[in-house]
């Protein structure tokens, strides 16, 4: 039997995505968000209020990336989801977390985080509060490498439960797209 539950935000799995930028003086800040993904061939897009200084930043610098959390950082990726750098101005510094000039756009990289996407900011809306983002390049660290591309289980990146607020490591396969359906052709 199927149970209404109303209207939520509940949609699995909600990816933790590490948004970076630079401030107008060129400090590296770094936030947590669960509502974004894959938009467009190439493209990203997140749903970030525009109260956070993240929102300015990225208008100011035109970039962001987005780093993908993982289960060994999970501690410092919610700390930085949870502070706010209007009121910790070095609180990368308090997570232990290295930030690195991206080689590709205005924005830095998070040294700690194995799967980076460097993104050129398309447009950000502030009625929907949506930043939607071209991806120029994606940075991967070889220990999340397998025959060159990116491996799942080395990953270990962390998906979000909104209904129970924890992290929840994505791990097993259990299906090959594009094959396992057309035993039904």
């Amino acid at each position: 039997m199927k149970i209404d539950l109303g209207r939520k935000t509940i949609l699995y799995p909600m990816p933790v995505l590490m948004v970076g930028t630079y401030d107008k003086k060129d400090k590296p800040d770094l936030m947590a968000a669960a509502w974004g993904g894959i938009f467009n061939d190439n493209m990203v897009c997140l749903c970030l209020d525009r109260n956070h200084k993240t929102v300015a930043n990225l208008k100011e610098h035109k970039a962001f990336t987005v780093g993908v959390a993982d289960a060994k950082h999970v501690t410092e990726c919610d700390y930085v989801g949870i502070v706010s750098a209007n009121d910790e101005p070095d609180k990368l510094d308090k997570a232990n977390l290295t930030a690195v000039k991206s080689t590709r756009v205005d924005a830095p990289v998070i040294d700690e985080l194995p799967l980076t996407l460097e993104c050129q900011l398309v447009s950000y809306d502030d009625n929907t509060e949506q930043a939607v983002g071209n991806i120029i390049n994606v940075i991967a660290d070889d220990s999340i490498l397998t025959g060159g591309k990116v491996d799942p289980a080395k990953l270990k990146a962390i998906t979000y439960d909104p209904v129970n607020h924890t992290y929840i490591q994505l791990g097993e396969v259990v299906g090959k797209a594009f094959s396992d359906g057309k035993k039904l052709q």
